[in-house]
């Protein structure tokens, strides 16, 4: 039985709209404007699906004035690819996305203190092992989700999966706000994904881009300077029209961008069960009064569950994450280029390793503020600018476990991007470039995943590296030797040994050991005991020992 159906456009200074569709054998079917800014109209639909588009007439500067243009719908849940359809499904007379029953929302989630997130790109992190060009999709992200569980990660932040133009890119240039990204199939394969992430304990971290859109995305079409600037702020940094969260219409009292990307965070949070944000560009929307409302209304929507938000702010500042900020962290990109320079051999200042690995040095308030990572989708993996130093094989390997040592016992949320884990050595490109699984197979590369694996378990087991307590107790320039040591109030308690020179130190004395008594070797499964005046021990070239207080 056919049901009536609204579609409806906000439009509030374009002269006319039409719905075009299958359903009219794409003729005008006329739409009526009310006094909310809403043109709307009604057809008698059957369940199914449908394709259909909007015709409006175009305030945007580029066209000529009140030329008739097709646009998809800006709310469209879903995108047929071929055509550039708009789709609707109607089931039982309702518009729905899809049908999919969610298995898992009663399953408990960590904590943001507790998290350590696994940034990966659905299209290059698994699906056709043995083609590098065959695109991954959510089922085969799912595939692997038991490797995952393996290494350890307790979130994954996905890279934008929001539809854009063709068939491969990074996602930072969304088109269509509402609808997943159709080559990585359909919406009920995200769904699935998320759900047997959260059967796992696992949270789904969305990668959101709010600053700008996709150049033909559907508002910029109806009326583009009533979403957007006019122009670029900042043309070095310009990556497509940018949401203006300034302006304000009087007279439907209404910020039209605010509330465009409002009802899409709402619907995402609602639709797709997502447990956090990355919000691309933070410092090009610099909008702290838009960001801490559209926060609010994040976590609202979420009610009870952990929900985390992070800004890609380059370079990070304590003001949008601290006390009157409006994020939970930021991405800790200071982090990242310090501890580069000191693993490659760059440089070394003692007091910039401090810093970075207690980032309350640098202003920040606690561990949630800052998300550490040895690299991500913005940086070459650690092999690659090792190489470029000419520092290869064992040596290589040796030196980034040094890295992430530091990464799990710093204070701070760590991230790990997809592959680093075991090497993978390609560098960064906008272009396909498939993690290569094979490398498993090798000595070198399996053992540092089993290095990582290691570090993941004890960040999560030991919950000193949950506080915000750190003390660098030793500290020796010349010898290039930094310790510290993490803590909680229940006794929990790891030290952190760093050798950043390529002399291995025999016999080296560790003073100031913050306990006399037993502590385990965490990296080489040995126990020590640790007298008054002190730790002796031997620690190779750009090495970490971690040991754990045994009580």
């Amino acid at each position: 039985m056919a049901a009536p159906i609204e579609f409806n456009l906000f439009a509030p200074y374009i002269k006319g709209a039409a719905l075009i569709g299958d359903f009219s054998n794409w003729k005008d079917i006329p739409m009526q404007k009310g006094e909310d800014g809403y043109f709307r109209t009604q057809v008698e639909l059957e369940d199914g699906d449908y394709q259909y588009k909007f015709r409006v007439q175009s305030k945007s500067w580029f066209f000529e004035p009140d030329q008739w243009v097709e646009v998809i719908d800006p709310y469209a849940v879903d995108i047929d690819n071929p055509t550039q359809n708009g789709v609707v499904r109607i089931k039982d007379g309702e518009r729905i996305v899809d049908t999919y029953v969610w298995q898992h929302d009663d399953k408990p989630l960590p904590a943001d203190r507790e998290l350590v997130i696994y940034e990966l790109h659905v299209g290059d992190f698994s699906g056709g092992e043995d083609d590098p060009y065959a695109r991954g999709k959510y089922k085969h992200v799912v595939e692997k989700l038991d490797y995952l569980c393996e290494l350890g990660i307790n979130a994954i932040e996905l890279m934008p999966v929001k539809e854009y133009p063709g068939d491969h890119s990074w996602g930072y240039n969304p088109r269509h706000f509402f609808a997943t990204e159709s080559s990585y199939g359909p919406t009920e394969g995200l769904k699935r994904l998320i759900d047997e992430c959260h059967a796992r304990g696992i949270r789904v971290i969305m990668d959101g881009i709010y600053n700008h859109s996709e150049a033909e995305s559907p508002l910029t079409q109806i009326d583009h300077d009533y979403w957007y600037h006019h122009a670029p702020r900042d043309p070095d940094n310009n990556w497509g029209p940018e949401f203006n969260y300034e302006l304000y219409d009087e007279k439907l009292e209404t910020y039209p961008a605010r509330r465009f990307i409002g009802d899409n965070i709402r619907f995402w949070i609602q639709e797709y069960h997502t447990d956090g944000i990355r919000f691309d560009a933070a410092r090009q929307i610099a909008n702290y009064d838009f960001m801490h409302w559209i926060v609010q209304e994040a976590k609202k929507t979420a009610s009870m569950k952990p929900f985390y938000t992070v800004a890609e702010h380059i370079p990070e500042t304590t003001s949008i994450t601290n006390a009157d900020g409006p994020m939970d962290g930021c991405w800790h990109d200071s982090f990242y280029h310090c501890v580069l320079e000191h693993i490659c051999g760059d440089t070394f200042d003692l007091e910039r390793l401090k810093d970075v690995i207690d980032c309350k040095r640098q202003g920040f308030m606690g561990t949630v503020n800052v998300v550490n990572y040895l690299t991500n989708h913005d940086h070459n993996h650690l092999m690659v600018e090792l190489g470029d130093r000419e520092i290869f094989d064992a040596e290589a390997f040796k030196r980034i476990k040094l890295g992430v040592a530091i990464l799990m016992t710093a204070i701070g949320v760590p991230l790990v991007w997809m592959g680093e884990e075991f090497g993978e050595y390609k560098p960064k490109t906008p272009d396909s470039a498939k993690i290569d699984w094979k490398l498993l197979g090798n000595d070198l590369n399996r053992v540092l995943f089993e290095y990582y694996k290691g570090m993941i378990a004890l960040r999560k087991q030991n919950h000193a590296l949950y506080t915000e307590n750190i003390d660098f107790f030793h500290e020796n320039p010349e010898a290039k030797v930094l310790a510290y040591t993490r803590w909680n109030d229940e006794g929990s308690r790891i030290v952190v040994i760093t050798n950043f020179s390529e002399n291995f130190l025999g016999g080296y004395h560790v003073s100031n050991f913050p306990a006399a008594g037993k502590w385990h070797e965490w990296t080489g499964d040995y126990d020590v005991e640790s007298g008054e005046d002190g730790l002796m021990l031997d620690i190779g070239g750009y090495e970490a020992k971690v040991f754990v207080w045994q009580q």
